[in-house]
């Protein structure tokens, strides 16, 4: 089974007209976040997203973005450090 992190707040985002379809993001992603379809990538799973951020520093075009180090992946990290609910902003409500 898949880790699955807060629902609907990644950072991440594909903008699809500077994609080549080179699948390099699917490449690098550690959980299959990303497919190829037709001569394009696309988030085939948004909430798989850790917010690592290899996709976006390995896209030789700049197609993807993401704010690594400041969603779910981090929330779920500090909230078992500190005992606490996790969330994604760090501040108690998610974004």
């Amino acid at each position: 089974m898949k880790q699955r992190y807060l629902e609907n707040v990644c950072t991440l985002q594909l903008d699809e007209d500077k994609c080549i379809g080179c699948g390099m993001c699917g490449q690098v992603c550690p959980h299959d976040v990303f497919e190829l379809s037709g001569k394009r990538a696309r988030i085939r799973d948004l909430n798989a997203c850790m917010e690592c951020g290899a996709c976006a520093r390995n896209c030789p075009f700049g197609a993807i973005t993401v704010t690594a180090g400041v969603g779910c992946a981090t929330g779920i990290i500090m909230g078992a450090l500190t005992g606490t609910e996790p969330n994604c902003c760090g501040g108690g409500t998610c974004c």
